[in-house]
């Protein structure tokens, strides 16, 4: 009988946004859990600071800078009012430029395409319950990707410091563009424009000094904007931007491109999916924020960028650093998300002209400064100096990341780790031969009274040369399987082989298989097969792959390991003296 969607999870009642997202928010802002003040204030502070960084993004993604307002000011909106944090703060980000660059190049205006399918992807990997699935990306391959990310953005400035026209393409193209530029640009332009930037990043280095309140980035690009009104200069600026929001209005879809775009729109959304669930996993931990839904946040990422397309704008994703400083801010509702989204609809609105005086210099201080603070040297360090194995995954993930595709960086750096983890996981399986007359565990009363709790001490007796007791421990999984079948067949000399599996912690079907084979084989050469303590959870699998049919008979399952020696020695007496008459 088909199930509801009710029974297997999928209610609209659990992603539809509601008054008990805001069950918590009190009045004041020294409440507990924050306030209706508290959160005004954090989505003040966090406006100023995405405004210079969405300016910033919507330029260096190859589209006007007022895309990415648009992002930020729609899609922020959406992603608080329907994602799966409440102090989430969603925009354009750094590793969804560098993504998008090259489809811009490529596509044009079919960008937007691109982010609508992106948007519908992630919203189906919602309705799906895929959430989850970030936590099978192990922490080295998130910080290598975070430091080959932070590489691209800061490699992606280097033009708009020397004015040559950027190539947005394939992220190994930053290094060459940025080289490019360096060698062909103007000493005179290149000295006011490091300037500029050296004073944007001069000022975001000593305003948290001054007072942890002062938004640097703000101040660095209001100083450098008032100085070049004032002093002559060749500095090239944002230019216009428009005076409100553009009206709403639906891609046009040209079915002959759509197969082309797919595979970018797969691409955008696993990066929006991977980036968004990473921030809200991190910001649940930053505070008592309430409780975090994977599910939801990607239905709530996918509406976003649903909503950033009809409007022009770019795919969104959650911003790990302006979501920190909304928590830190005092943030705890999605009222101050929702409120950043206002203030950056208030500077379109009210502010539009001199925003557009900006020079673009200064914004790609504000961004080489941003991509520095992404990497942090004492993760790095840690990640360096712990096994071998993580630090292979992270340096190969950074260098793929700058040299290939963000997400190609990721599936490589993902399979590497999990090779590694195979390949630990198939050493801890193991075959170790047992004297037979060596203290065994008994799980059973049957043990000597002078013996330790669970010992018995059996004694050696005539023929035990002929009886191998072979214990499996570990797990008993395909990368393992070949070594255990060698070292169980190269055992010789012997009549009877004792298999001991209460050790064995996982099998699949293929050490099951395996398993089956061995018995085989060893009775194929005339010794008897003994198995003793097979694990409830493991028996379905035995009797399915035929394990169990492989033996000689079926007495030859024990359940302890006394009585499996008991009858090994029966056997290797009426092997000795022959049939009895």
């Amino acid at each position: 009988m088909a199930r509801t969607s009710a029974e297997i999870g999928i209610t609209a009642d659990a992603w539809c946004p509601g008054i008990r997202c805001y069950a918590d928010l009190r009045c004041g802002a020294t409440a507990a859990r924050g306030g209706w003040r508290a959160d005004l204030l954090a989505g003040l502070t966090v406006g100023i600071v995405a405004l210079p960084l969405a300016l910033g993004f919507g330029v260096s993604g190859g589209l006007p800078a007022e895309a990415g307002l648009v992002t930020a000011i729609v899609a922020g909106v959406r992603a608080a009012v329907f994602g799966g944090s409440n102090v989430q703060v969603s925009g354009p980000t750094g590793a969804m430029v560098v993504v998008l660059a090259p489809i811009v190049a490529s596509h044009g205006a079919g960008a937007v395409v691109v982010t609508l399918l992106a948007g519908v992807i992630v919203l189906a990997a919602g309705v799906l319950k895929l959430g989850r699935a970030v936590s099978f990306i192990p922490w080295p391959v998130i910080e290598g990707f975070t430091l080959g990310i932070a590489v691209i953005i800061f490699l992606q400035q280097v033009p708009q410091l020397t004015a040559a026209t950027p190539t947005p393409g394939h992220s190994s193209q930053a290094v060459v563009a940025a080289m490019q530029s360096i060698v062909a640009a103007d000493p005179g332009y290149l000295a006011w424009s490091l300037g500029a930037a050296l004073v944007v990043a001069a000022c975001m280095l000593l305003a948290p000094r001054v007072h942890a309140a002062i938004p640097g980035s703000l101040v660095g690009i209001v100083l450098v904007s008032v100085l070049a009104l004032v002093i002559p200069n060749p500095l090239t600026r944002i230019g216009a931007l428009p005076s409100g929001l553009p009206a709403p209005s639906i891609p046009a879809l040209d079915p002959a491109l759509l197969g082309s775009l797919l595979t970018p729109a797969v691409t955008v959304a696993a990066l929006a999916a991977i980036e968004s669930l990473l921030s809200g996993r991190v910001a649940a931990s930053m505070a008592d924020t309430g409780t975090f839904d994977p599910d939801r946040e990607l239905v709530g990422q996918g509406v976003a960028s649903i909503g950033s397309a009809l409007f022009g704008g770019m795919p969104a994703t959650g911003a790990i650093a302006r979501t920190a400083v909304n928590v830190r801010s005092g943030g705890r509702s999605r009222i101050a998300a929702i409120f950043h989204s206002v203030v950056l609809l208030a500077v379109v609105l009210v502010a539009a002209g001199p925003v557009g005086t900006i020079p673009l210099a200064a914004l790609a201080g504000v961004l080489m400064v941003t991509a520095v603070r992404m990497v942090h040297l004492g993760t790095v360090r840690a990640i360096l100096r712990s096994t071998r194995a993580d630090a292979l995954a992270f340096v190969v993930t950074a260098v793929v990341t700058v040299s290939f595709d963000l997400i190609v960086a990721v599936v490589i750096g993902v399979v590497l780790a999990g090779v590694v983890a195979l390949r630990s996981l198939s050493r801890s399986s193991s075959v170790h031969r047992e004297s037979v007359d060596a203290p065994h565990v008994v799980p059973s009363p049957a043990a000597d009274d002078d013996a330790p709790d669970g010992l018995r001490h059996d004694g050696a007796a005539e023929g035990d040369e002929r009886i191998a007791i072979l214990r499996l421990d570990g797990p008993l999984v395909f990368t393992a399987a070949d070594r255990i079948f060698d070292e169980i067949r190269a055992i010789s000399g012997v009549s009877v082989v004792v298999l001991r599996m209460s050790q064995l912690e996982l099998v699949d079907a293929t050490g099951a298989r395996m398993l089956g084979d061995i018995v085989q084989a060893l009775e194929a050469r005339g010794v008897t097969v003994l198995i003793k303590g097979i694990q409830p959870r493991h028996e379905d699998l035995f009797r399915t792959v035929g394990v169990l049919g492989a033996l000689r008979h079926h007495k030859h399952l024990f359940d302890d390991l006394p009585t499996a020696i008991g009858h090994a020695r029966d056997h290797v007496r009426r092997e000795r003296c022959g049939p009895t008459p």
